[in-house]
């Protein structure tokens, strides 16, 4: 069912006033007009005034808002990046995976059906309870944020008006649950390198009841921040509010510590090259137009990767490995396997193509490149490609980490290949950066300061509380102008 949107309210005049145009003498008389609250809900009139509330405060520009990152790319340690939200009044901290490849917020609600209670991740999971947050107000059928709901998930409205939400994937698992408007608190970095304390409300959900993989303790967490481009997304609602801009960043270690970094903001770096993003599309799909494998480009028709109802490219975090069209996928083993030095033995296992080494990786295989609309690369050390999976008589086993998809003319970019790299989603431009980086050493942010102006700050090193001690400095803004979860149109999502 489509959540209906809020019918057109009586327009009442208020007062009216005279305009003076030029020197002619002449007047205009404008109506000074207010739209009637009468038929709106309480709950309505209160979260339009907490959005207007924290305008009114945040007269200054949009800051930097940082974020917390754990976890890593490697499937036999964690196998996914998550980071820590705290939702609510007084505000409670939720682990929630990082996910660019959906759009909601949602966690686990008190009296969840199927939810997981504890987690081998060593952490410990939450439930949310509206009933013990004092700025928690549910969020009706006839509340226009619900159709921003719609747009990410199968709505579903209850017979008491609530607006509730169903997440399907394709591994058989879900969650449902319903959506509720609170606040969220979070640091942000301003202008000087100065952090502060902050917090605006948005709308996220509340899961009751959760199945498949999601109910499963061996990798729990609280829920999952989805990073879309939709109208639910946290990005869009804070930008929306002029809290942070409309763009976000990440930096995945790809070392076994894991963790990196995550800002509501954009990492700058001179290194970056950007792509478009596909216009239209409910995903982050790029033009990828070509690959080559040890400088030779892949005889590959390149209508394989066109964007279309069944094909594609999309980046995508929540996604552990990464895929390849079907079309693609043997040239792209093939290449691999004709490039590699002589010591080195493939072979096959559990049906994945391996290969059995002695020699460094970096030196016994070659790079591969990704090429991209825009003439932007993204190059693939073997470790971008390759997942090493155990040991024989002291020669290490890497396999193939990209993987085919049957029938399916997808590619999907995930953590395997977004490790170790800035990226950047610039959603203003619709554009997607990257660079190589060592993710957990400092990063550049891009800032603006009280004035609006632009300001060269040589700010201290600001502390992120990720486990991997990573450090924020602020730039002006002038110097980045030109800087299994997927949905596929719905047969498959990837978490």
């Amino acid at each position: 069912m489509t959540p209906a949107r809020i019918q057109v309210l009586v327009i009442v005049v208020l007062a009216v006033t005279e305009v003076v145009l030029g020197g002619g003498g002449k007047s205009v008389t404008l109506a000074l007009e207010r739209a009637s609250h009468k038929g709106a809900e309480l709950s309505q009139l209160r979260n339009h005034d907490l959005i207007r509330h924290g305008r009114i405060l945040q007269q200054r520009p949009s800051g930097v808002i940082d974020l917390p990152v754990e976890g890593t790319y490697d499937p036999f340690f964690v196998g996914l990046y998550y980071t820590r939200v705290h939702l609510g009044s007084p505000p409670r901290e939720f682990y929630v995976q990082i996910d660019t490849g959906s759009d909601a917020l949602w966690v686990s609600c008190i009296s969840c059906n199927g939810c997981p209670t504890s987690s081998g991740l060593k952490i410990q999971l939450e439930f949310f309870d509206p009933s013990t947050s004092s700025t928690a107000s549910l969020i009706s059928c006839s509340d226009q944020r619900c159709a921003l709901g719609a747009e990410s998930s199968d709505s579903v409205c209850s017979n008491q008006n609530q607006c509730g939400y169903k997440f399907k994937y394709g591994d058989g698992s879900g969650a449902s649950g319903y959506y509720v408007s609170d606040l969220m608190h979070f640091d942000t970095i301003i202008g000087d390198s100065s952090t502060s304390n902050s917090s605006a409300p948005v709308v996220f959900g509340c899961s009751t009841s959760e199945t498949g993989d999601l109910a499963k303790s061996e990798r729990a967490v609280d829920g999952i921040f989805g990073f879309g481009q939709q109208g639910i997304s946290v990005v869009s609602q804070l930008f929306s509010q002029g809290v942070a801009p409309n763009v976000f960043s990440h930096c995945l270690n790809g070392d076994n510590g894991g963790g990196g970094i995550l800002v509501l903001g954009q990492i700058v770096e001179p290194n970056i090259v950007y792509t478009p993003l596909v216009p239209s599309q409910p995903h982050y799909n790029i033009n990828l137009q070509s690959i080559s494998v040890n400088g030779q480009e892949l005889s590959i028709d390149p209508s394989v990767f066109a964007t279309s109802t069944n094909q594609g490219t999309i980046v995508d975090s929540g996604t552990t490995l990464a895929y390849l069209a079907e079309e693609a996928y043997d040239p792209f083993v093939t290449a691999i396997t004709q490039a590699v030095s002589p010591s080195v033995r493939p072979l096959v296992s559990n049906g994945s193509p391996c290969y059995l080494t002695t020699s460094s990786v970096s030196m016994a295989f070659p790079p591969v490149s990704l090429n991209f609309s825009g003439g932007a690369l993204m190059i693939l050390k073997p470790e971008g490609y390759l997942l090493q999976q155990n040991s024989i008589g002291g020669a290490a086993v890497w396999c193939i980490g990209f993987q085919k998809i049957q029938g399916s003319g997808i590619t999907i970019l995930g953590d395997l290949v977004l490790k170790n790299k800035i990226v950047v989603y610039d959603l203003s431009n619709q554009k997607i950066g990257w660079t190589d980086y060592d993710c957990s050493s400092s990063v550049n942010v891009s800032t603006t300061t009280d004035t609006g102006k632009t300001k060269f700050v040589n700010a201290g090193e600001i502390v992120n509380s990720s486990p991997t001690c990573n450090y924020y400095n602020p730039v002006p803004t002038t110097l980045v102008a030109l800087l299994l979860h997927v949905l596929v149109f719905g047969i498959y999502t990837f978490l």
